[in-house]
């Protein structure tokens, strides 16, 4: 009978009885995907395909040992992944850890030649791991398998026990991950390292003589997703981008409405309207500048997807805890000044003259775009439709009870009253930051919530959330003037 034509249990049955052949069909039926797996965890071709006929021997030895031989597949990735994680320990490394740089490549010496037949360079051996590496082993063990499967989308979610869908998700973020530069040379270099008939004529070379099989050693020890996410249109391609910006916009002009309320002279007004812009562009290019002074340092010193991950979240994190610091300092000194005025017998400031109905409205929507624009721009950049609305439905509340409160507070409680909104808008960011980070982590990776909290240590966010809330109680504590 043909390979194909047999079941794996019937091929299980066959080499117990001691047919050496059906074992040399279970090895051309499966070598594909334990060099694939090897692989994708060892990151060496030589390596990976000594683990992967290690493999295939522990098989050999104990295959008396497999109670439902139905479920061959899975035990052998379950040797194989044994396998890779002794051959790791044993090696003392990762492998992320041990290739050597792009740059290095050209100046080693080169090692002899390997069989013509599926001989790479060192050098092509090389780039193709650097190239791989970086991408999660989630989505590296699909693409490894999909190119040495001749690009078989159905093979490869039957190999890896996953729907087409998840398996064209994962694939689709895969080639996504790589560099374009070489990603054409990856492709065809993983075609040209599939294991082949000799890979199954090495591994009966080195089984055991009994005529008995593995009879004769059976004392020795016992051994999605769903479908990618809908591309954005129009809005999602030109509009999100901009939204932060729009709302720093709606921001400075509910700024420029206050002090064209409380400046009636021309000259002084245009003077602080000129302050505010100006803050708000030395602001924003201290933020571009480190963020991409950031980028810089993680592409140089190569930093993997997890430490990418919690050094721009702290990075984030810090830059809003030392805005919110200065902002606190900066009002504590003019409430200081101000009582310096009083205490020396100038006259205190008139009282803010209050706004109409319309301005006062506009006012407030524009303080909350100003607030929440960047946070729905990242829940719809990531298809978070709920959490869009979350949002949305959090800043109609927000904005008619600051309305309210707002109008009905007296002249001098205006700004006690806005102090306590803007903390209660800060605690509605947090909460949404720490319940929807691990789905738009989910959706930027296209795997479940559960995987996606396996890929990136999003713990990192509720801790930095803590830090942040325990800082700030205890800046607002140091600077509150004493009482006399």
């Amino acid at each position: 009978m043909r390979a194909t034509e047999c079941s794996d249990a019937e091929l299980v049955s066959c080499t117990l009885a001691g047919d050496r052949d059906a074992f040399s069909r279970i090895v051309s039926r499966y070598q594909i995907l334990i060099c694939s797996l090897a692989y994708s965890r060892i990151g060496n071709l030589g390596l990976s395909e000594d683990v992967a006929q290690e493999t295939f021997i522990t098989a050999w030895k104990h295959l008396r040992l497999l109670r439902e031989p139905e479920k061959l597949r899975a035990w052998l990735c379950g040797i194989v992944r044994n396998r890779i994680h002794k051959s790791l320990e044993r090696e003392g490394r990762e492998p992320a850890h041990d290739a050597a740089p792009l740059e290095a490549v050209d100046d080693s010496p080169a090692r002899e030649a390997l069989p013509s037949e599926q001989a790479i360079s060192r050098e092509e051996e090389a780039i193709l791991w650097r190239s791989l590496e970086r991408i999660p082993e989630l989505y590296r063990e699909p693409l490894i398998l999909f190119y040495r499967e001749h690009q078989s989308i159905e093979r490869v979610a039957g190999a890896l026990e996953l729907s087409e869908d998840a398996v064209k998700q994962r694939l689709s973020r895969g080639r996504k991950l790589l560099q374009e530069e070489v990603q054409a040379f990856v492709e065809n270099t993983l075609r040209r390292t599939a294991p082949d008939q000799a890979f199954s004529g090495a591994v009966l070379a080195m089984l055991p003589l009994a005529a008995a099989g593995p009879a004769a050693t059976v004392g020795i020890g016992a051994g999605a997703k769903g479908s990618a996410a809908a591309k954005s249109g129009f809005l999602a391609l030109w509009l999100a981008p901009l939204a932060p910006f729009l709302g720093i916009a709606a921001g400075v002009g509910a700024q420029w409405l206050i002090i064209r309320n409380t400046t009636p002279e021309r000259g002084p007004r245009l003077k602080r309207l000129a302050l505010v812009i100006a803050v708000w562009v030395v602001y924003l290019g201290l933020f571009i500048a480190l963020e991409n002074t950031l980028r810089w340092l993680a592409g140089h010193l190569e930093w993997g997807g997890r430490v990418r991950f919690v050094a721009f979240a702290g990075f984030y994190w810090s830059f809003i805890l030392a805005t919110i610091t200065v902002q606190l300092l900066w009002i504590r000194r003019m409430k200081a000044r101000w009582q310096a005025r009083v205490d020396a017998g100038e006259i205190p400031p008139k009282p803010m003259t209050p706004m109409s109905p319309g301005t006062l409205a506009a006012v407030v929507a524009g303080g909350h775009l100003m607030l929440f624009s960047w946070l729905m721009t990242l829940a719809w950049r990531f298809h978070d439709p709920m959490g869009v609305a979350i949002l949305t439905g959090a800043v109609l509340v927000l904005c008619i009870a600051a309305f309210f409160r707002i109008r009905a507070a007296a002249a001098t409680e205006v700004l006690r009253v806005t102090s306590s909104h803007l903390a209660l808008c800060g605690t509605v960011i947090l909460l949404t930051l720490n319940q929807r980070i691990d789905v738009w982590v989910a959706s930027a990776y296209g795997v479940t919530v559960a995987e996606a909290q396996r890929l990136q240590p999003t713990w990192i966010v509720p801790l930095l959330s803590l830090a942040f809330v325990c800082w700030t109680a205890l800046l607002i504590a140091l600077i509150k003037p004493k009482r006399r």
